[in-house]
């Protein structure tokens, strides 16, 4: 509708004749206005109107009514500053992820701590394996299990001998003497002893071999009696006092002496 009106406005400008007078200025004629021009702006009134004029200049004047209308739009709204909103960064502007729902099988989603179990403090590095000097008088061969210092010594020759960290009997539970190793076992199975069960009736009778067996991956079993040197699947036990008279170690460390010692071993317990 706009470009017809446009179109019609533009042809009917082209057939009106030219009323103007040609453009006729004199010297005289031009002094004249010059000097009208100045008495006009000395009028507080005339300059007055021509500072309206000036500022109506911004405004569109096209006519009024309905070509102002068509061609200026709507009625002009006064401009109102908005604050200054910074524009936001490309990351800032995406919806945030949402975090993914835990997995329903906790055996898929469970991953094993590189530093130790996440309950208990690491170990103390004192109580790793490893080759220290021995000035003793016992046989290489010979497993030395010192009680007080929580330490089980297995003599080598040339001096040295190889330390083990290791959990003793708390108080009350301790005990020293000269044994041999009576016997041998992989994952044990345990029968807890019955002074044991009257001390604590909630205990299994039986408890098959395996990883969650109290006796660990190894046993050393010591002469008649029913102590053992053994694993354990508590190794924040090791150099504490906590078994009811066992020596307890590490399971990569019983495994290890394991394959060191034969049946008949001798063994000092202090």
């Amino acid at each position: 509708m706009r470009r017809l009106l446009v179109s019609a406005l533009l042809v009917g400008a082209s057939y009106l004749p030219a009323c103007a007078d040609p453009l006729r200025i004199t010297p005289d004629a031009y002094t004249a206005s010059q000097s009208q021009n100045a008495a006009d702006i000395s009028d507080p009134r005339v300059a007055d109107a021509g500072r309206r004029r000036y500022a109506d200049a911004g405004q569109p004047n096209l006519g009024g009514g309905f070509i102002e209308f068509l061609f200026g739009g709507a009625a002009r709204q006064p401009s109102v500053p908005r604050p200054y909103q910074p524009a936001l960064p490309d990351y800032q502007s995406q919806p945030a992820p949402q975090p993914r729902a835990m997995r329903d099988d906790p055996a898929q989603s469970y991953a094993p701590s590189s530093s130790g179990d996440m309950a208990h403090p690491p170990l103390d590095p004192k109580y790793d394996r490893q080759v220290v000097d021995y000035d003793g008088h016992e046989q290489p061969g010979t497993i030395i299990i010192d009680t007080p210092d929580k330490f089980l010594y297995l003599v080598e020759e040339g001096g040295k001998a190889l330390r083990y960290g290791i959990g003793v009997g708390r108080p009350g539970f301790t005990w020293a003497g000269v044994k041999t190793i009576s016997a041998k076992r992989e994952w044990p199975d345990w029968y807890p002893p019955e002074d044991m069960l009257k001390r604590r009736p909630d205990l299994p009778r039986y408890m098959a071999g395996g990883p969650e067996n109290p006796l660990g991956a190894r046993a050393l079993y010591l002469g008649s009696t029913l102590y053992r040197i053994h694993g354990s699947n508590e190794p924040w036990t090791i150099g504490t006092q906590v078994s009811s008279g066992c020596i307890r170690m590490r399971n990569a460390d019983v495994i290890d002496l394991y394959g060191r010692v034969k049946v008949g071993t001798k063994v000092v317990v202090m």
